[in-house]
């Protein structure tokens, strides 16, 4: 189950980033949530680490008021 998660975060960023969907976010995804499921506690460790770091990344974005470019 896990496994299937972390597959489709990444496939999902993978989609939002070229704005296509598609087999090459799909294969990305299986491969790192293969990897990370493979390494052990650690590769969890550091997988949920840089999901988390991401989560804190889109939120500091979205409380950041937007400025004008014309002043």
């Amino acid at each position: 189950m896990l496994r299937s998660v972390i597959g489709a975060l990444v496939d999902k960023e993978i989609d939002q980033r070229d704005g296509r969907g598609g087999l090459k976010g799909a294969a990305i995804g299986m491969l790192a949530a293969r990897a990370v499921t493979r390494t052990g506690p650690l590769g969890l460790m550091l997988g949920g680490g840089y999901i988390a770091k991401k989560m804190l990344d889109r939120r500091r974005a979205a409380k950041r008021p937007v400025r004008s470019a014309a002043r």
